[in-house]
């Protein structure tokens, strides 16, 4: 496609932004080797195909999990029970109600598609399943009713199977799916955290072909998308078969949230995918609750601290699962106690000095995994440094003993600050406790992180502390505030566990 000429040198920077795209992805595809893993098709179709494949790929396993669930019920119970033709017709119900709840379609809008996020939908379905089973005597259930123990197996084993059976299928239709072409449009940085964001981190297979930078294409345009631009667009995303574009508004530079709006709906147009990076939710978090004003939507904020009942909730839940925790796993602890002290000599614990809740200083407890005389030595390695913005990390650190090793790969020398939990300086999902120097890095309005108590992991954990800049990890805290749910913490527990399972530990 060819750039409008004669508009004047005001269209330059233009026309430069569009050739600078389009080099992109010739290079990308004179570097690309083809082997597309599923039938070629460009455009809509490829989006279409892409989309229904995950349609079908979940509706595969949703079947699976009702009659595997069903099957076993029936199958482990004492009794002689057996399933109705009621039950069969029980099945395209329950899928429609999935259906009617966003189970199927919501991955489109998707780049990261996660199970996880969607639990407590499918813990729903399963209590209608199991509630209407038990309910409906002798309807689905031939020789007896279920009673209350298999009502419970029935509601527990089919959430079970629905979310494994759906991690399994999206996975698998990841791997089977062509890998995403994304344009960008909008800033540098804003790209560069994307195009990161996409290559360092599971759970996506979409990578950005093209780069429509805005600030170099008409910095002091009032009309970035006018008709004749639009049009180019829309030509630029068909000619490179872009499948979805990720836009940054330039609001703050201003440009007219108008022609964003005008923008979308010229890719939406012809089958292009849209996502947008709202700037705006960086400070308010995806908290929000979407007011329709007779016409007029509005979104309402969330406050940004804990009502009391919400404290009282996180708090509860912090003791309920340390103390469990600590009863659990005490002979483990015992035991890595005893090893610590044989292999040398100092003490079990390192206790170190952490910035908390409102910035109330506290000892932090783990297992010591260094050599006492650890902090002498610090200054003469720190050309070994391998962190970032003021943060001291060394893969290989000749300060860790051997059963430090162990437990910093498996993380389990965070174990003791169950004990900080139960005292109530720590709780089990927070932002990362910082240290003094760490923390007087941190200035404006990150330092509302502090409004929680620090947690034993967070949003942080699951990204890899070392490799998460100081300044990106205070941001991600800050949301984590602003965001907070019983659920949130929950899931973050989930995540966690698969990480530290990795040896992707602290």
């Amino acid at each position: 496609m060819s750039v409008e000429t004669g508009r004047g040198d005001r269209d330059a920077p233009w026309g430069a932004a569009l050739a600078g795209a389009r080099r992109l992805e010739a290079d990308a595809r004179r570097r690309r080797v083809s082997a597309a893993r599923i039938t070629e098709a460009r455009g809509p179709a490829a989006c279409m195909r892409r989309d229904s494949l995950f349609r079908r790929s979940l509706l595969a396993a949703d079947v699976f999990a009702i009659v595997v669930a069903s099957g076993l019920t029936v199958g482990l119970s004492h009794r002689s029970l057996g399933l109705t033709w009621a039950s069969i017709a029980c099945v395209p119900v329950l899928l429609f109600w999935a259906k009617l709840n966003g189970l199927y379609d919501r991955d489109e809008m998707l780049l990261r598609k996660t199970t996880l996020d969607e639990a407590p939908k499918l813990f729903q379905l399963a209590t209608l399943f199991a509630l209407v089973v038990w309910l409906a005597d002798g309807v689905f259930v031939s020789g007896s009713s279920l009673d209350r123990r298999q009502a419970l197996f029935l509601w527990l084993a089919l959430a079970a199977l629905l979310m494994l059976g759906r991690a399994c299928a999206r996975a698998a239709a990841l791997r089977g799916s062509p890998t995403e072409r994304c344009l960008f449009i909008g800033d540098e940085v804003s790209a560069t955290t994307v195009r990161a964001k996409l290559n360092g981190h599971g759970g996506t297979n979409a990578k950005v072909v093209a780069h429509l930078d805005l600030d170099k294409a008409a910095p002091w345009s009032t009309d970035t998308f006018s008709a004749p631009r639009l049009s180019e667009i829309r030509d630029l995303a068909q000619s490179l078969d872009v499948h979805r574009a990720i836009i940054a508004p330039g609001w703050s530079n201003g440009a007219d949230p108008r022609e964003t709006v005008n923008l979308v709906r010229t890719l939406k147009a012809v089958g292009v995918r849209v996502s947008v990076l709202p700037r705006m939710l960086e400070v308010v978090g995806s908290s929000v609750e979407f007011d329709d004003l007779h016409g007029v939507t509005l979104m309402g904020v969330r406050r940004f601290d804990l009502t009391r009942s919400s404290s009282a909730v996180k708090r509860s839940f912090d003791l309920v699962g340390a103390t469990l925790g600590v009863v659990a796993i005490s002979p483990l602890m015992l035991f890595f106690a005893a090893v610590i002290k044989l292999e040398s000599r100092g003490p079990v614990f390192f206790r170190q000095l952490r910035v908390g809740r409102h910035g109330r200083r506290f000892q932090m407890l783990k297992f010591r995994t260094m050599v006492e005389d650890a902090d002498e030595l610090k200054d003469s390695l720190r050309d070994r440094n391998e962190a970032q913005e003021g943060l001291f990390k060394i893969a290989e650190d000749p300060r860790v003993t051997r059963v430090g090793r162990f437990l910093r790969r498996t993380a389990l020398d965070e174990l003791p600050q169950l004990f900080n939990i139960i005292s109530g300086q720590m709780s089990l999902v927070g932002p990362r406790p910082l240290v003094i120097e760490e923390d007087q890095r941190i200035e404006g309005w990150h330092r509302r992180r502090l409004e929680l108590m620090p947690g034993m992991t967070g949003p942080w954990q699951i990204l890899g502390p070392s490799r998460v800049p100081l300044k990106e990890m205070v941001a991600l805290d800050y949301l984590y505030v602003a965001n907070w749910s019983l659920w949130t913490d929950i899931k973050i527990l989930l995540r966690t566990v698969p990480h530290v399972l990795g040896r992707r530990g602290m």
